[in-house]
């Protein structure tokens, strides 16, 4: 879709900070910079939300929301992990592009949800801490 951030983000006209990629799945740093390891996964496919994405992809991302999310807690240090979808403007969903964020959590962060401060942080550093490629 043309005029869709995320899939420029996935055909590469946009940078992004890569984290996993496989054949239906990308998922990336948000570059909102509001807490550590924030994550989005995202279907290859444009699909507006879990309401009209076709089943092979919502089972790939849903599959990779868990494997980054493993990776996280088990390789990275987290010690767990908030999954979080909007799916539709009622729902507060603002890309019209199905996804899911994927905040890396460890006790006493001070991350309360939904989170709304940036914090200074090297997106660069970050992706190289918690990449899976």
């Amino acid at each position: 879709m043309n005029d869709c951030i995320f899939c420029k983000i996935i055909d590469g006209s946009i940078p992004s900070y890569k984290i996993y990629e496989d054949e239906h799945v990308y998922a990336f740093l948000d570059i909102a910079c509001d807490a550590v390891g924030h994550t989005l996964v995202i279907p290859k496919q444009h699909c507006i939300n879990v309401l009209d994405c076709p089943k092979e992809y919502l089972d790939a991302v849903i599959e990779a929301v868990q494997k980054i999310s493993r990776h996280y807690v088990e390789q990275c240090g987290f010690e767990g992990v908030n999954v979080l979808n909007s799916s539709g403007s009622a729902a507060q969903q603002e890309v019209f592009h199905l996804h899911f964020h994927i905040y890396p959590r460890k006790k006493g962060d001070g991350i309360d949800l939904p989170v709304r401060t940036k914090k200074d942080m090297d997106l660069g550093k970050v992706q190289q801490s918690l990449k899976m490629f």
